[in-house]
């Protein structure tokens, strides 16, 4: 059996238990030992010079791979330091949890996307860059959390008063509010698509109370999808884009940590069986 690591926190453990279930079964099914690792109990960093790696204060053997499913680039950097292979690398979780970041990344290969202002919490104007109505979001936001609807200067006045993060984006709300649509990627490969939808709120997802059926990609969807996936090296990831007034796709942003809720209660698709086999493929290339 080769052993990995599969790290989440204590809360998401909790509310993720038969996901993770899912996770060890089907890497048994396979030959892979996967043990969950609880991030608090997990200390990462240098120690007497040297990156190291802890587990209950015990200096613990290292995986041959880790999936991990916290939000935390330099954890995974350190892994990868030590030789071990992690899923999603750390270079994907430093772009993709970075909105902007992903925005600037994604502009340069000449993807549709809504206009999208970058700003800082210290330069922020009493007049926002960009007219009403408009979404304003943290960069670090996942989930639909931390992402606000701003209709009027009161609203902004108000919003502006509160801040607590230091980077935000501002985006215009030329699409169709309250729908987008979520493409499952296991490597290179499109896996599923799932349009999201609310008939209560600007956002569609589906943790928020939104609906979600199964999408079929036409050709130059795929294309689209095609020409991001071309770009990074992807374990497993959510592409969600928003959808224009004449149902076309513009870019939203890439899910790092993402969960396959949407894509089970849509579809009959196994997409941790699809992960699974390109974790044991990568890995097998690299012994």
């Amino acid at each position: 059996m080769i052993n990995g690591w599969l790290i989440y926190n204590g809360r998401d453990a909790l509310e993720n238990k038969a996901y993770i279930e899912w996770f060890i079964e089907e890497g048994k099914k396979q030959s892979l030992h996967i043990a969950l690792i609880l991030r608090e109990h997990l200390s990462i960093g240098i120690y007497q010079n040297m990156h190291s790696v802890f587990y209950h204060g015990v200096q613990v053997d290292l995986p041959r791979f880790a999936i991990v499913r916290t939000v935390e680039p330099m954890m995974n950097r350190i892994l990868e330091e030590l030789g071990v292979p992690v899923f999603n690398s750390s270079t994907l979780s430093e772009i993709c949890n970075d909105k902007a970041r992903t925005y600037f990344e994604v502009a340069k290969l000449g993807i549709p996307m809504v206009d999208t202002v970058f700003i800082n919490r210290e330069n922020i104007l009493e007049t926002p860059p960009m007219s009403y109505p408009f979404v304003i979001k943290e960069v670090t936001g996942r989930g639909g959390k931390n992402v606000f609807l701003i209709k009027n200067f009161e609203e902004w006045v108000a919003y502006t008063q509160q801040l607590t993060a230091s980077d935000y984006v501002i985006q215009s709300t030329e699409v169709q509010l309250g729908k987008d649509l979520r493409v499952f990627v296991v490597g290179s490969e499109i896996v599923g698509a799932v349009m999201r939808m609310s008939q209560s709120d600007f956002r569609a997802n589906y943790k928020l109370g939104g609906t979600a059926t199964w999408y079929p990609l036409n050709s130059d969807e795929k294309k689209l999808i095609l020409k991001i996936i071309s770009q990074f090296d992807f374990g497993m990831v959510g592409i969600d884009f928003l959808i224009g007034h004449q149902g076309e796709l513009l870019f939203n942003e890439i899910e790092d940590v993402v969960g396959s809720r949407t894509l089970s209660a849509v579809s009959d698709v196994n997409i941790l069986e699809k992960y699974v086999t390109f974790i044991k493929e990568r890995v097998a290339k690299d012994i």
